[in-house]
C-alpha cells in the first residue's frame, strides 16, 4: 500500500540542488575535517572553511556544517538569527546535556558524530536540506495565514465602523469596502485599513 506521507521525493532536481549548495564548515583543519570537505567536493558543493568558528559568516550560505566542543559549546552566532538562517548539521564528539543544549541552540537539524566517514555525510546531507526546506515551506505557509488572519480583522473592523457611522448591515457595509476597492483598483484590505485609520484619526 502506498504511503499517505508528503515527505519530499528524491528528485534529479533536488539532487541538482544539492550540488549546487553553498555550504560553510566551521571545523578544525585535522582529519576529520578534510574528510568531510573532500566529501563535499565530490558532492559539487560550493565550500568554504572557517575555524575558529565565526560569529558572523560573511555571505549567505545554505547549510553549515558546525563542529561543537565543550570549550566552543557557549559560543553565540549571529547567522542563526536570520530571517531564514541557512541549515544546521552539528559534528560531535560526546554526547552530554552542554552539547546537546549547544545543538539545539544553533537549531541544528543534522548530526555527523566523530571520527567523520564519507559514507555518512551524504545522507545526512539530504536529509537535513530536505527538512529544512519542509520547515522554511511551513514558516511560509503560517506567515500567509497571519497575513489572511490579519486582513479579515482589518475588514470585520472597517465594516463594524460603517456600521455604526452610516446605520448600515453587515452585508452592505461590506458592498461598501468592496465597490470603493473596485472602483480605486486597489485590495479591499487597503480601503479597509484606509477606514480604520480615518476612524482614528476623526477619533482622536
Amino acid at each position: 500500500m502506498r504511503s499517505a506521507g508528503r515527505g519530499k521525493r528524491l528528485t534529479p532536481e533536488f539532487l541538482k540542488q544539492l550540488r549546487s549548495l553553498r555550504v560553510a564548515v566551521l571545523h578544525p583543519k585535522d582529519a576529520d575535517g578534510e574528510v568531510l570537505i573532500q566529501q563535499l567536493q565530490r558532492i559539487g558543493c560550493q565550500v568554504q572553511t572557517f575555524w575558529p568558528p565565526a560569529a558572523e559568516l560573511p555571505e549567505s550560505f545554505d547549510l553549515v556544517f558546525c563542529a561543537i566542543a565543550p570549550d566552543e559549546a557557549g559560543v553565540e552566532f549571529a547567522w542563526t538569527r536570520a530571517e531564514q538562517p541557512p541549515a544546521v548539521i552539528a559534528i560531535v564528539a560526546y554526547e552530554n546535556p552542554t552539547i546537546f543544549d549547544a545543538m539545539l541552540r544553533l537549531g541544528a537539524t543534522g548530526v555527523l558524530s566523530t571520527p567523520i566517514r564519507s559514507t555518512g555525510i551524504l545522507s545526512t546531507l539530504v536529509l537535513t536540506v530536505g527538512l529544512n526546506q519542509e520547515v522554511q515551506g511551513l514558516r511560509k505557509r503560517i506567515t500567509r495565514l497571519e497575513q489572511k488572519v490579519l486582513s479579515v480583522n482589518q475588514i470585520n473592523d472597517a465594516k463594524a465602523i460603517l456600521m455604526r457611522t452610516r446605520g448600515v448591515g453587515d452585508t452592505e457595509a461590506y458592498r461598501i469596502i468592496r465597490e470603493q476597492a473596485m472602483s480605486k483598483r486597489v485590495a479591499i484590505e487597503e480601503i479597509a485599513r484606509a477606514i480604520i485609520n480615518a476612524n482614528a484619526i476623526l477619533a482622536g
